[in-house]
């Protein structure tokens, strides 16, 4: 199938949209007929380098909403017509991490960044004589995408394709930041440092904990004052000032929980978010790091002798299947505010300018919407 897509062919290059072949779905794959995509960061870290993938060019996105267009064989638990989003982590349900628990460690996962379809090793894209590498292996940056079942997940079809297209990755993984890697208790304290749409989704995660105090450190007033509205007891503007207020407002206690939700985290920043954390307490690491950044300066007398704890989150350390009904089930309750997160919509062709005001203006999330003219 000849289509479009939105293309990497370097790093601090533009993405370029042109024309793409899709191959057919094989055993255990799924055409989606994509409706809408996020604008997620960690594309953006495919640009900057921070994420090193195979090799160029590369079908950017990986988060997704859209139709079952066809099914390759062997994929019986879904019909043509259904609503389905895509998640940025397989989960196939067999394997040894799936099998213990761990279904966002799956060793599907090892390939996310070869480029190099599951079900065979190959590579289902290209772009003229080039093989291209869709991102996560999905590649939801195109009016189609050709995905492996264990990155597919079902929804409800009342569901907005502009909504669902968000919980592939950042919702639910800061979602799960505070429900499943933090697991926060009725009545503790927490801190979330930066309020992107991961930054969001864990503050609202943490109300739905039953929270006591939620600060939010967030340098963007406009995104302060978004904090108020998600739950946040406590607004501060800057890292610097926060230990002390969250001190006084704590008698010294600190939070029990402080999840990092930062569009790019910074070594150097670990001791601050650590004295802003409990005797005993745990801080989240769910922002994304330098992949060349391996020298961290640890203050010792922090993390042993006061017992606190440093835990890194991918997905939220969910279940990608169950989250993002999960998370798509609350918002239909009304007990999950995602509508309020989309504050850009684009096409496809305007994806430059979505990174741009992602990048330089207070903007949550921004999606691209295609239309029956991209199909």
């Amino acid at each position: 199938m000849k289509t479009k897509g939105a293309l990497l062919w370097g790093t601090d290059k533009p993405w370029s949209v042109e024309e793409i072949e899709i191959g057919e779905p094989r055993p255990g794959e799924v055409l989606i007929r994509m409706e809408a995509a996020g604008l997620c960061r960690s594309d953006h870290h495919l640009r900057t380098g921070d994420i090193a993938m195979s090799g160029f060019p590369i079908l950017g996105g990986h988060e997704g909403a859209g139709v079952v267009a066809a099914l390759g064989e062997g994929v019986e638990d879904l019909a043509v017509g259904d609503h389905v989003a895509t998640s940025f982590v397989p989960s196939c349900g067999t394997c040894e991490p799936c099998r213990a628990g761990l279904c966002n460690l799956c060793d599907l996962g090892a390939g996310l960044l070869s480029g190099r379809a599951v079900a065979d090793g190959t590579f289902r894209v290209r772009a003229g004589d080039a093989e291209v590498r869709p991102m996560s292996l999905v590649g939801t940056f195109a009016p189609y995408a050709v995905v492996h079942r264990a990155s597919v997940v079902a929804i409800d079809p009342s569901i907005p394709f502009e909504v669902a297209c968000l919980v592939g990755c950042g919702v639910t993984t800061g979602y799960g930041s505070a429900v499943h890697t933090a697991r926060i208790q009725p009545g503790e304290d927490v801190a979330v440092i930066g309020l992107g749409a991961v930054g969001a989704a864990a503050l609202q995660g943490a109300v739905l904990s039953g929270a006591g105090r939620i600060f939010v450190v967030e340098p963007v007033e406009w995104k302060r004052q978004q904090a108020e509205k998600f739950g946040a007891s406590d607004v501060i503007a800057d890292i610097g000032d926060a230990a002390g207020a969250i001190a006084e407002a704590t008698d010294g206690r600190m939070c029990q929980k402080v999840i990092v939700a930062l569009g790019r985290s910074a070594d150097h920043d670990l001791r601050a978010w650590l004295r802003l954390t409990a005797k005993g307490g745990t801080c989240v690491l769910t922002a994304m790091g330098g992949a060349v950044n391996t020298d961290i300066a640890l203050d010792l007398s922090l993390s042993e002798l006061l017992q606190k704890n440093v835990q890194g989150s991918l997905f939220g350390g969910g279940n990608p299947h169950q989250d993002i009904r999960e998370v798509l089930a609350l918002y239909k309750l009304g007990d999950l505010d995602l509508d309020d997160m989309v504050t850009g919509t684009y096409r496809l062709e305007q994806i430059n300018e979505g990174f741009r005001e992602l990048r330089e203006h207070p903007d949550m999330r921004g999606i691209i919407r295609f239309t029956d003219a991209d199909h």
